[in-house]
Order: structure tokens, then C-alpha cells, then sequence
């Protein structure tokens, strides 16, 4: 599941300061907590280093709690958390985070898509549905496909599939390069029983010309559970096979593996 948070969350860091304060200036509690946030962003997102980064951001807000670029990397952060395992998740400090970003800064629409993010992990679906709904009427927020995405998301988890396929449509629209959006077109098509849909969207979502679109596991599962429902069982098998290649060791791995049990 990490693949799909990493769309979500990822594309929304923004450009980091730059603080290099020195003398005086380094007792500064805004300074240092810029240049604290400097360094949590470099950990992160170059060095591969959640939990040296996380200590860095936290200290960041806690030198100054008015920085809302500090606030939501830490939220951003808890997030990465979650996709690592469930024992190392703290759903409650994200949105706690991703909140204090939004009451330092308003208008601060990235934090706004990862408390919806955040919102939707926690399973508060019309929570999230009002934070998202203006984010996508929002035409100065710079990647619309993820306030679809993840409005149409809530929408899927909530049981309301024709609003989710209008907006995963619309996310896709946006962005054609939006993977995750056509594999949750998919899972929305599929719940519809619109199965040759539903097949088209799986396949355009591994089809699609972006960096790990191509070997995106959930997408392998839905398209080989899919042609199984519509007895295409060489392709199935060709897609289960391929989806406990990348992994069997995942719960999904494993379901896959089980589902190619059958052919047996």
C-alpha cells in the first residue's frame, strides 16, 4: 500500500528553505526551527531516513509551533509511518500536525490534502469529503488530481461508488499519469459489477507511462481477480503470477498466491 500513500503525499512537499543562519541568528527560535526543518526534509526525502527526520521536525515545531511547513512534514511523515506497518502507526498525531499547519496557515493546501489523507486512514469519510470537496473547486491548488483522487478514495471506502467514479474521473482527467487514480476507477467499476470497465481501468493504470505504475501490486491483484470473474483464466494466472513476483510476502502477495490456488 506504501505506493499508493507516496502519490498522495509526496507530490505535495513543497521547496525547501534555505536558513544556513550563523551567529545570533542561530538562537532565533524561528531560524533554528527552519533550519531543523531543512534538515528533516533532506533526511527524508535524499537520505531515505523517516525516523532521523521525524525527531528533526518535531523539533522544528517545538522551537516554533507557528511553523506550518514543520507542522505538516511531521503529519507527512506519521503518514510514511502507516504505509511502513500498522504497529508504527500514529493516525491521531498526524491529524493533529496536519491541523496545526492548517491553523498557522488557512489557506496551506497541500496540509489540507494530507489531513484529508489522514481523515480517510481514520476512517472519517464525510470528515474528509468536506475538506476535499473545495479543494478540488480550488483552481489555485497545482495538482488537482490528488484532491479528486483522494475525494473519489473517500467516496470508494464510503459505499458511494457513482460519486467515486465521477471524481476518479475527474482526477484522471487532470492527470493522465495518475496510476493510482485509474486503479481506484477500477475497484469503483468492479464494486459496480461493471467488469469490462473495470478491466480497462486496471490495465490503463499499469499501462501508464510513470515511474512504478508499471509494477503497481494491487492493480496485478484487481485486474487477475477480475479476468477470473470474467473467465479469462490464462491472463488471470499471467497477472496473479506477476503480482507474487513483486512480492509474496505481503498480505496481498499472499491473497494472490491463494487465488492461483484455484487453478490447480
Amino acid at each position: 500500500m506504501r505506493r499508493l500513500l507516496t502519490w498522495a503525499f509526496l507530490s505535495v512537499i513543497v521547496g525547501c528553505s534555505s536558513s544556513n543562519a550563523s551567529g545570533p541568528a542561530a538562537r532565533d527560535p524561528e531560524r533554528m526551527s527552519e533550519s531543523e526543518y531543512d534538515i528533516a526534509r533532506d533526511l527524508w526525502l535524499r537520505r531515505n531516513q523517516p525516523r532521523e527526520a521525524l525527531a528533526h521536525a518535531l523539533k522544528a515545531v517545538d522551537l516554533d509551533d507557528n511553523n506550518a511547513e514543520a507542522a505538516h512534514l511531521v503529519a507527512l511523515l506519521y503518514l510514511d509511518f502507516c504505509s511502513r506497518g500498522p504497529t508504527e502507526c500514529r493516525l491521531s498525531e498526524a491529524e493533529k500536525q496536519a491541523r496545526l499547519a492548517l491553523r498557522n496557515k488557512p489557506d496551506f493546501r497541500e496540509a489540507k490534502n494530507t489531513l484529508a489523507v489522514v481523515l480517510i486512514h481514520e476512517k472519517k469519510y464525510p470528515e474528509a469529503i468536506a475538506v476535499l470537496k473545495p479543494l478540488t473547486e480550488d483552481i489555485l491548488y497545482q495538482t488537482p488530481e490528488n484532491a479528486w483522487g483522494n475525494l473519489g478514495w473517500a467516496y470508494l471506502e464510503q459505499g458511494s461508488f457513482d460519486l467515486a467514479i465521477d471524481a476518479l474521473k475527474h482526477s484522471v482527467a487532470a492527470q493522465p499519469l495518475f496510476c493510482v487514480g485509474s486503479f481506484r476507477l477500477g475497484l469503483a467499476l468492479e464494486h459496480k459489477q461493471e467488469l469490462t470497465s473495470a478491466l480497462d481501468a486496471f490495465t490503463r493504470a499499469l499501462e501508464t507511462d510513470a515511474p512504478g505504475c508499471n509494477s503497481l501490486q494491487e492493480a496485478f491483484a484487481a485486474r487477475g481477480r477480475v479476468r477470473m470473474k470474467l473467465g479469462d483464466s490464462d491472463a488471470a494466472r499471467t497477472d496473479l503470477d506477476r503480482c507474487v513476483a513483486l512480492s509474496g510476502k505481503t498480505k496481498l502477495g499472499k491473497e494472490c498466491s491463494s487465488m492461483l490456488q484455484n487453478f490447480k
